[in-house]
């Protein structure tokens, strides 16, 4: 959709308290891997207010105001990467993202080629392993040689929405089993999970799996934490892996259910395995699965509706809060638990 993911940078300030700090915005590519780069935003706090400029807003969504390779402030920051949903990509949490830089994180996401809005590459797609290693990837530029690697420390937190939550799971430690997947779907089967199998290589074992396969986990021992944003596909997650899990794990998930898609058998089956003084798990009875995603503007899902029909489930929340009386709660939560952890 054009609207729903447009490139255009420019957008509205998303509240924030008079304390916060401003943010510096940049972007780049990250090339190590020829055959797979990595479209990269990095948020963090600055001391320059201007110019600003607006990124991430469109015709539906709301951005916010950022400092474009504005001067770092001065300080050590703690660290956090952010994985988007199936077929995303680093807007959808840029509302999040900001926050983050206000409140003193250096944050970076990036667009996971073939399952972003920008590359449905399918080869790129089925190789399912490469999501995480794309995380570990971006925390080796960060760490090693960005231009605010002496201005960041050790503190890793790893933050997914969706498939992203699945994403950052794999870097906690939680291994893919094939044939646990492929079971929960002969019993429960769900075409919104168990549907997307084939392109995401999950279906059958795919070229260059068996080296992944061998080391037999993904797992990223530079990542202090992670919070998975109302996942998908946690049924594919070995039970056993989530019973050995030791990353601290905050599970956030949404209520209402937009269809086959019930957060019981997702967040819920993360709850049920991973040991509970490992986890915290909060619903929110009023969120949808978009609810994590960036605020929308006054008449988006019209305006989504008219490009493709249906699409405009993007901006339904739950009805009883609006979406950003979501964020603030979601924030809360997500901020509570970065300190405390």
């Amino acid at each position: 959709m054009k609207i729903l993911f447009s490139t255009a940078l420019l957008l509205m300030y998303w509240g924030s308290n008079v304390s916060a700090q401003a943010v510096g915005f940049d972007q780049m590519v990250l090339y190590a891997n020829s055959d797979r780069p990595l479209k990269t935003s990095i948020w963090y706090p600055t001391e320059e207010k201007m110019p600003s400029v607006r990124i991430a807003d469109n015709m539906a969504f709301l951005g916010t105001d950022v400092v474009r390779v504005a001067q770092p402030s001065t300080g050590i920051f703690p660290v956090v990467i952010i994985s988007h949903g199936y077929r995303g990509n680093w807007r959808n949490q840029n509302w999040l993202a900001t926050k983050l830089a206000q409140d003193g994180y250096v944050v970076a996401a990036l667009d996971h080629p073939g399952t972003t809005s920008f590359d449905h590459s399918p080869k790129s797609a089925a190789q399912w392993w490469q999501r995480p290693k794309d995380l570990s990837r971006l925390l080796d530029w960060l760490l090693d040689s960005s231009m605010l690697r002496t201005a960041i420390n050790d503190d890793v937190t790893a933050i997914g929405h969706s498939l992203g939550g699945w994403t950052v799971m794999a870097l906690a430690g939680a291994q893919f089993d094939r044939d646990q997947l492929k079971q929960e779907c002969i019993a429960m089967p769900n075409p919104r999970t168990c549907g997307l199998m084939p392109e995401l290589g999950l279906d059958k074992p795919q070229v260059g799996e068996l080296a992944v396969s061998l080391k037999n986990s993904l797992k990223d021992q530079r990542i202090k934490r992670v919070i998975s944003l109302d996942l998908g596909l946690a049924r594919s997650l070995s039970r056993d892996s989530l019973r050995k899990l030791e990353t601290p794990t905050l599970i956030l998930a949404a209520g209402v259910d937009i269809g086959n898609l019930p957060q019981a058998e997702e967040s819920g089956f993360l709850a049920q395995y991973i040991p509970k003084t490992k986890h915290e798990y909060r619903v929110y009875s009023d969120a949808a699965h978009f609810s994590f995603m960036q605020l929308c503007k006054s008449g988006a899902i019209v305006l989504i509706e008219e490009e493709e029909e249906g699409a405009g489930i993007v901006c339904k929340d739950g009805g009883k809060r609006s979406r950003e009386d979501l964020h603030q709660a979601i924030y809360q939560d997500i901020l509570s638990f970065l300190r405390q952890s």
